[in-house]
Order: C-alpha cells, then sequence, then structure tokens
C-alpha cells in the first residue's frame, strides 16, 4: 500500500488507472495535426461534391480554430476529445451524407481520409510526456504502485503512442475501448484494468483530463478521482469538464506518492 497527496487530499492506495491523451500526453502536440490533416482532406471531399457549407470544424467535432481556420485547439467535453475514432467518423460521414453521398460511401469515403491522416500521425511520432509524468511513474514504481492505461482509444493505437514515449513497460495493463462493452463514462474499462492487476477499485486511483475520466472512477468505486488540467481558472472546481474530480491539479510535480 502507498499513499498519494494532491492539494492536501491523501488516499492510499494500491494503483493508479491513468487515461492516455490528455492525461499522459500532450493532447494537441500528437492528435492536433492529426486533426489538421483528417479535417483539411474532408474540406477538399466536400469541395469536390460541389458541398456550400464546407466544414464546421467547432461545432461538428469541438475543434477550435484561428481566423485563417487553422486548428490551434480543442473542446475537452467535445467528440475530439471524449469520442472514440468511430464515433469521430460517423460525424464526419454525416456531412459527406448530408453533401449526397449514400451512407455507406460516405463512412468508406471517412475511413481512407482517416486513414491517410494517421499514417502522417505515425511518421511524425508527435507523442510527448506531460512534464513530470516520467519522474511520477519512476516514484510510483519504487513504492510498489501498480499502474494501467485506460483510453478511449484502441488498445493497439495506445500501445504504439507508449511505445513512442518509451513508457510502455511500466504499465502492468493497457485497457483500450475495444476491449469493454461500455466506454467511459461507464465503469467498464476501470473494472477491467483492476482485474488485471489483480487489486479491488477501491484500491485504485484515477488520473484523467475530462470528466468522463472521473465519472468511470466514481463509477467504478475508486478511491479517489484526480482531474489534471494544465490551465484552470483561479477555482478550478468551476471547470465543467472536471466537476466530479475529488481533487484538480495543474502538473505532475503537485503529486506525492509514499509509502
Amino acid at each position: 500500500m502507498a499513499t498519494i497527496e494532491a492539494q492536501g487530499q491523501k488516499a492510499i492506495c494500491r494503483a493508479i488507472l491513468f487515461d492516455k491523451d490528455g492525461t499522459l500526453l500532450n493532447f494537441m502536440g500528437l492528435w492536433g495535426s492529426w486533426a489538421a490533416a483528417l479535417t483539411d482532406l474532408m474540406e477538399r471531399k466536400l469541395a469536390e461534391l460541389g458541398s456550400p457549407g464546407g466544414l464546421n470544424k467547432a461545432a461538428l467535432l469541438g475543434l477550435h480554430t484561428d481566423e485563417e481556420n487553422r486548428v490551434i485547439g480543442y473542446d475537452k467535453t467535445g467528440p475530439v476529445a471524449m469520442g472514440t475514432e468511430e464515433e469521430v467518423i460517423a460525424l464526419l460521414a454525416s456531412t459527406l451524407y448530408a453533401a449526397g453521398l449514400p451512407w455507406n460511401e460516405a463512412v468508406t469515403a471517412v475511413r481512407e481520409l482517416n486513414g491517410a491522416a494517421m499514417e502522417e500521425l505515425k511518421q511524425r511520432r508527435d507523442a510527448v510526456p506531460l512534464p513530470g509524468l516520467r519522474e511520477f511513474l519512476q516514484s510510483c514504481q519504487e513504492v510498489g504502485v501498480k499502474l494501467a492505461v485506460v483510453t478511449s482509444d484502441s488498445t493497439a493505437g495506445a500501445l504504439e503512442h507508449l511505445e513512442w514515449m518509451g513508457i510502455r513497460d511500466a504499465f502492468t495493463s493497457v485497457v483500450g475501448r475495444d476491449r469493454v462493452a461500455r466506454g467511459k463514462p461507464g465503469p467498464d474499462m476501470a473494472l477491467l484494468a483492476c482485474r488485471e492487476l489483480g487489486i479491488s477499485p477501491s484500491e485504485a486511483v484515477v488520473i484523467g483530463d475530462s470528466n468522463a475520466d472521473m465519472q468511470m472512477g466514481k463509477r467504478a468505486e475508486v478511491v479517489m478521482t484526480i482531474g489534471i488540467a494544465e490551465e484552470f481558472s483561479e477555482d478550478p472546481l468551476d471547470a465543467v469538464y472536471l466537476r466530479d474530480a475529488d481533487v484538480i491539479i495543474s502538473s505532475y510535480q503537485e503529486l506525492r506518492i509514499y509509502e
């Protein structure tokens, strides 16, 4: 058993379950280039179909753009942040369907465009760990705390990104959306990870950057949910996207773990 401490709150735990995107790695560093590539390809496809409306990146996907329509950020409660790959594909396919393509052709077209954007992502390998993460993982290992990843990404994608960052060996269990019947905010991923770690959920802590992570933890009845937000107001508990967190931190330097 170990004690984890954040913002003056403490919990006894045997394991920590981490979300991946925005929690282990910088979200925009990895997915910003993918979103830009995919939406650019989508806009070209819509132009080919003669669609006058184009692609509303903010309303459809929760992407923030500048005056030149370049992707510069994202809504932490939106589809890109919280949705699965298939859900994003379905949203984009709906725009091609509205532009005149039959639904099956629209889905196929978006999958092909997404494949091209993903290939570009793999070539770039822009998976950058959040500041202080490596040191925190090392501290966890030193006190015998087991570690798992619970992500809305695919398991294969998660494993790949962990390899890119050189931290794959730190995690005993990696649970993607494809391994459970219900994704976040359901408890399934957390419960499966706990089973694979050989612990009770009441001995686990969840760390994530969205309220779906916090709700997953609450529904699995973990001992503590910790929200990580690199930027928040003076009253972080006002952040809607982390309203169910027991505590909110801005970096891993604010966490202590000890026997």
